[in-house]
């Protein structure tokens, strides 16, 4: 069955290419199919379309289609399109002549709109917990290992003391920027486009601020056009934002594979969490933080990949977007299990004390020393060169007495004021 069909049957090759793998990802969709036929066919009844014994019926129908939906006992049935096929034929096979009254006043453009418009909203919901799940874990950690320093690097050379409480903090606050991103990909997936029909509204009086609040929609995308327009958009901003995450996690990933090696040695995990060699029976690898990074690095791409299929398209729908959940539904799956298997594997992590007793860090101090000379009154650059020449000549002693106190440093990890930050952008969401 198809919604277009005027009794003609396309090529079989034709319609295998076109369809492509709608069938399978549309079954992802299909809760968010009968919810946003729902709303509309209220809205139908409300103007006079349907007959309240009519709506009663489809309702009914499309309550039974929602308790096979959730029960795993809904499919596409071959031959049928999509799942808004599957759905109308479902209701005019078990409720006659009404089925097919439910699509009035919309075309599958807007119908396949609402269903991305529903999913969308509702797994950046999902992202955004997995990510305030990480944020927690590692700002519990942060404040756990406030104390216990390790060096910090640049451009891989020892620079200055560091802290685990640093390091957990800083990768915390960054998941905290990301969220502002997922926040604003939330608000323009928060807009109602049903009415629009194929981008230029429909001659019935529908209502379309009775499906808006009915959808739960935070507003409308009022001019019809711009509505068909946001296929594509509302895709890019949520790749912008999961790539932004994704950055976060990969870079993560690539710190704990550094630290884990045995030329550093800062943290280890149980080897039940890690992997083996056949050959070399003292390995303990870092398979999930390499899958983790290698995944991260995939979904950089992911905002390229849907720029590029919406670049240069006229006005109006075109199928090119039909392919915009073959990129976003994958990479959607593999950021919710990086964020879940980096929590897990957070949660059995061991990291090393009295890392900077090994006099291959003294050199981390020597800031220290500077800016405790200058405290004193000696000029900086004259400190500067006094603990330079110490280094050089090799005689070099580090007091090792660690004083931050600003906002930030080792000693004020602001660990509550970055905990604001998250709760502020998680609000824009509406989650606590």
């Amino acid at each position: 069955m198809k919604l277009w069909s005027k009794g003609v049957e396309p090529n079989e090759l034709v319609e295998k290419f076109t369809v492509g793998k709608d069938r399978e990802l549309d079954l992802q969709l299909a809760r968010h199919d009968v919810a946003g036929s729902v709303a509309h066919i209220k809205m139908l009844q409300s103007i006079g379309l349907l007959t309240p014994a009519e709506l009663s019926a489809l309702l009914g129908g499309l309550e039974q289609i929602g308790r096979e939906i959730a029960a795993g006992q809904f499919a596409i049935a071959p031959g049928v399109e999509d799942v808004h096929s599957q759905v109308e034929m479902l209701l005019t096979q078990r409720l006659g002549e009404v089925g097919k009254k439910i699509h009035a006043g919309r075309s599958r453009n807007d119908q396949v709109l609402v269903d991305l418009k529903l999913f969308f909203r509702e797994e950046i919901g999902h992202i955004a917990q997995a990510v305030q799940a990480l944020f927690e874990t590692l700002a519990a950690l942060s404040e756990k290992h406030k104390d216990v320093l390790m060096p910090g690097y640049t451009h891989l050379q020892i620079a200055m003391p560091s802290s685990f409480g640093l390091w957990f903090g800083a990768y915390a606050e960054s998941l905290a920027d990301d969220a502002l991103l997922l926040a604003a990909a939330y608000k323009i997936a928060n807009q109602n486009p049903l009415g629009s029909a194929a981008g230029y509204g429909s001659s019935f009086p529908l209502n379309r601020a009775m499906t808006t609040s009915l959808l739960g929609f935070g507003d409308l995308h009022y001019n019809a056009i711009a509505a068909q327009m946001s296929r594509g958009k509302t895709e890019r901003a949520l790749a912008a934002a999961m790539a932004a995450v994704a950055a976060t996690v990969g870079r993560f990933a690539m710190d704990v594979c550094l630290y884990m090696s045995q030329n550093f040695a800062f943290i280890t995990f149980p080897d039940a969490l890690t992997t083996g060699s056949s050959i070399m029976p003292h390995k303990k690898n870092p398979d999930v933080f390499e899958l983790v990074r290698g995944k991260c690095n995939r979904l950089q791409a992911v905002p390229n990949e849907a720029a590029l299929l919406c670049a240069n398209l006229p006005t109006g729908y075109h199928r090119d977007m039909q392919l915009l959940k073959e990129i976003m539904f994958p990479a959607i799956e593999d950021l919710r299990s990086c964020l879940h298997i980096t929590r897990f594997m957070l949660q059995h992590i061991a990291v090393r004390e009295n890392i900077l007793e090994d006099a291959k860090y003294d050199c981390l101090f020597t800031v220290e020393d500077v800016n405790r000379m200058a405290l004193g009154g000696v000029p900086f650059r004259e400190a500067y060169r006094k603990v330079g020449e110490q280094v050089r000549q090799g005689c070099y002693k580090p007091e090792k007495t660690m004083r931050h106190t600003h906002e930030g440093s080792i000693g004020n990890l602001c660990t509550e004021q970055i905990a604001a930050k998250m709760k502020k952008a998680l609000e824009g969401m509406g989650l606590p």
